[in-house]
């Protein structure tokens, strides 16, 4: 038996990834806990309790070879009112800040990831006519108020989702199905604050980097005509009519990458994660090639499978790391990986029942437990390679 060793770049950054409502617990002043207490999504309460128990968090991504962590602020804890920050909470998020330097930790912090105050909920949130002028506003004072504890951003998380889960599907907040012409203004308003955000930010810390994190999908189809032209208009229009209107505001690119979708019959039969999406890891390259076009560094920010009895995990992220990895070959600024998620979280309108993490929590003691696929990637971020083992 021979082994073939696939090396990344020096510098690259390995690490997983989280965000303030989904591990922090406790959070009730926003439009998603609203919606918990009235019954149309689950109730997210102390989860993980990563809020008080952080540095044992980052303990954990230490010992796990992590260089870098994916997280994000709170909105309802900085600006609980309109126009009213709190210190208090900027303190403490540089605690956490400084915790990830002094663990070597590298931060990649995401402004906005999802939630909303419930003070700008009241006022129509994201339709509303002054959305881009408050999250600007929030925006620049959190970077104003962390740079120097972080000098990696992103404005948003996944603003299409944020858009098609609100205003297609109807099953996220605020839960209105098939409000095309919506989908459209608020999709639109989520570029103008991107924009908005950037040049606030920039005004402040010239050096910065600000990107945005952006969920694609692999779109593909059997050899069909009229399926390859299906294909590549979802591919346009799903996973790049927003980059192409930032692009000139953008100084890099985090992609998140969960799933395909097969126009026409499909062949070969998916093996399923416990969300129920097919696996298919080949298509972040393709993914990421297409990202090629922006000429911006690329970061893999999210990845993951939910995976409770930790079966596929350890084999997802290789054949991942090895498709990203075709990736590099083919000229790809690939620059990091951020796995999703470091521990068990509250995944939306699932609640607590899916179990993406690395590390497995017990909801009612908070006890954390190493899952053994995380180990499988503790060697490739320590290796800064992937190891190919050949029969």
């Amino acid at each position: 038996m021979t082994s073939k060793k696939l090396e990344f770049p020096k510098g690259f950054f390995w690490g997983a990834a989280s965000a303030s409502y989904q591990v922090e617990g406790n959070i009730t002043n926003t439009d998603w806990a609203k919606a918990g207490r009235d019954g149309k999504v689950p109730v997210s309460d102390s989860g993980p309790d990563h809020y008080n128990r952080y540095e044992e968090d980052f303990d954990l991504a230490k010992l796990l070879g992590h260089n870098s962590h994916r997280l994000s602020v709170e909105w309802s804890r900085i600006e609980p009112e309109e126009g009213k920050f709190d210190q208090n909470e900027i303190e403490h998020y540089r605690k956490v800040l400084q915790a990830l330097s002094d663990r070597g930790i590298t931060p990649f912090v995401t402004i906005w990831h999802f939630t909303l105050p419930q003070w700008l909920a009241d006022k129509g949130g994201i339709e509303s006519g002054e959305f881009t002028k408050y999250f600007a506003r929030y925006a620049k004072f959190v970077v104003c108020s962390l740079h120097e504890y972080c000098h990696r951003w992103a404005t948003m998380n996944e603003p299409g989702v944020v858009a098609s889960m609100g205003w297609v599907t109807g099953e996220w907040v605020p839960f209105k199905k098939n409000k095309f012409i919506t989908l459209l203004f608020v999709i639109n308003n989520l570029i103008k604050a991107h924009v908005e955000a950037y040049k606030a930010i920039k005004s402040c810390d010239l050096v910065t980097e600000v990107g945005v994190v952006h969920q694609n999908v692999y779109f593909h189809s059997n050899g069909n005509i009229f399926n390859k032209c299906i294909a590549r208009i979802f591919n346009k229009f799903g996973n790049h009519y927003f980059l192409d209107r930032i692009k000139n505001n953008l100084d890099s690119i985090g992609l998140n990458y969960y799933m395909d979708c097969f126009f026409g019959k499909r062949k070969e039969v998916l093996e399923k994660t416990d969300m129920g999406w097919g696996i298919y890891p080949e298509g972040i390259c393709h993914l990421l090639v297409g990202l090629k076009k922006y000429e911006k560094p690329i970061f893999v920010s999210e990845a993951g499978i939910a995976d409770e009895a930790d079966t596929k995990r350890g084999k997802y992220i290789k054949d991942l790391v090895y498709w990203m990895h075709k990736a590099v070959e083919c000229g790809v600024p690939l620059k990091g990986y951020m796995y999703w998620s470091l521990t068990d979280n509250y995944e939306w309108a699932e609640g607590y029942k899916k179990r993406f993490g690395l590390i497995a929590i017990d909801y009612e003691t908070k006890k954390r437990t190493i899952r053994n696929s995380a180990y499988e990637y503790k060697k490739i971020c320590e290796d800064n390679a992937l190891i190919i083992e050949n029969k």
